[in-house]
């Protein structure tokens, strides 16, 4: 092949390779304060491609995950552990959780028991089955993260979307 096709190919090649990269999304997450654990990092990579129905996306901080386009699920690990509290404590997928105060738009929940603490924050509507997201996740958690110190200790049903 001449040097110019090779060149021709090659300069198509990158262009091409710019052009799918620009297509992918990256959202933008704020890492928490012990993103840096060794723990978050076992977590991430346990992190499931998946999530009842919503396909992973890119994040653009460390020990973080996503899912869905617009974000559904934005997932953060080395969030300060909670310290015990009133909130609705409920075991989903074999961890516990708390239910932080909910959001017009959003659902937050940390989990309980376990440093680091991992959030996920839910995006609210018809379409969103919140107890598959929290058992899929809580199955990351539960093999990347040291069993838990704490329990809950009055277990409630998680309220529907």
């Amino acid at each position: 092949m001449p040097r110019s096709r090779r060149l021709a190919a090659l300069a198509g090649a990158v262009i091409l390779s710019a052009a799918l990269a620009g297509c992918s999304t990256t959202v933008h997450l704020e890492p928490a304060d012990d993103a840096d654990n060794p723990a978050c990092a076992s977590v991430s990579v346990l992190l499931p491609d998946n999530v009842a129905g919503f396909d992973r996306v890119w994040t653009d901080a460390q020990a973080t995950g996503a899912w869905g386009e617009p974000t559904t699920i934005a997932l953060r690990c080395g969030v300060e552990p909670p310290a015990p509290s009133a909130l609705v404590c409920t075991t989903l997928g074999g961890v516990d959780w708390l239910v932080l105060e909910q959001e017009k738009e959003r659902q937050r929940l940390v989990t309980y028991g376990r440093d680091p603490a991992v959030e996920v924050n839910i995006r609210r509507g018809e379409q969103i089955d919140f107890q598959s997201i929290v058992d899929s996740l809580s199955t990351s958690i539960q093999s990347g993260l040291a069993p838990a110190t704490a329990k809950c200790t009055d277990r409630v049903e998680f309220p529907a979307g």
